[in-house]
C-alpha cells in the first residue's frame, strides 16, 4: 500500500506532523526537568508506542533507560473484553527505579489499570504515566496521568503509531479514518461492497 493510498483513506487530518513534534518537544522538556538527577526508566507497550517513544526519548535531555512490554487483549466477545495478558515482559528490573510508563493512547483505561497494577507490585521508587493521545470520553477506569500530549475525539483515528487492522501506523500525522474504510474492512471474505 503506497502512502498516497494511505492518505486517500483519511477523512481529515486532526493533528499535523508539525504539531506532534512541537508537543513532543514540550513533553521531553517537562520530563527532563521533572526527573533531573533520577535516571528514570521509560517503559512502553509494543507496538503502537514505538513511534511516539522514539521521538520522546530524543527530546529528553537527561540520562534515561528504556524497556518495553508486550500485551494482548482477549476478544472479541463481550465476555472476554478487557482481559489482558503479557506477551513480552521487562528485561530491566524496576525495583527502586523511577519509572515513567509511556502509552500512545488511553481510551477505556482497562489495559492501563492491569499494567500499572503489575508494575506497582514490582516496587518501583515511583510510577507515573505519560500518554500522547487521551480519549477520556470512553474511560471506564480513571488513571492518574502525569503528562498528556493531546485529547482526541471518540472517533477512529490513525497515524503516528495508531493503527487500524495493523495499517496506517506510518502516517506522520493523526487523521480521522473514513467510515467507508472501516465498513469495507469489516465485511466478511467474499462479501460485495
Amino acid at each position: 500500500m503506497s502512502e498516497s493510498c494511505l492518505t486517500d483513506d483519511i477523512a481529515r487530518v486532526l493533528i499535523s506532523a508539525g504539531e506532534l513534534q512541537v508537543r513532543i518537544a514540550e513533553l521531553g522538556a517537562q520530563v527532563s526537568a521533572d526527573y533531573a538527577g533520577q535516571d528514570p526508566l521509560l517503559v512502553g507497550v509494543l507496538r503502537g508506542v514505538f513511534v511516539f517513544m522514539a521521538d520522546l526519548v530524543r527530546a529528553i535531555s537527561i540520562p534515561i533507560s528504556v524497556d518495553f512490554i508486550g500485551i494482548t487483549r482477549y476478544g472479541p466477545s463481550t465476555r472476554t473484553q478487557g482481559v489482558v495478558r503479557f506477551t513480552k515482559d521487562l528485561e530491566i528490573s524496576i525495583e527502586g527505579r523511577h519509572v515513567l510508563f509511556i502509552e500512545d493512547v488511553i481510551d477505556t483505561g482497562l489495559s492501563l489499570r492491569y499494567i500499572l497494577r503489575n508494575l506497582k507490585a514490582r516496587e518501583p521508587a515511583s510510577l507515573r504515566v505519560c500518554v500522547l493521545f487521551d480519549k477520556p470520553r470512553t474511560r471506564l477506569f480513571e488513571p492518574e496521568i502525569a503528562y498528556t500530549g493531546f485529547v482526541l475525539p471518540d472517533e477512529y483515528v490513525v497515524g503516528y503509531g495508531l493503527d487500524y487492522d495493523e495499517r496506517y501506523r506510518n502516517l506522520p500525522f493523526v487523521g480521522l479514518l473514513k467510515k467507508e474504510i472501516i465498513t469495507r474492512q469489516r465485511l466478511p471474505p467474499g462479501a460485495q461492497t
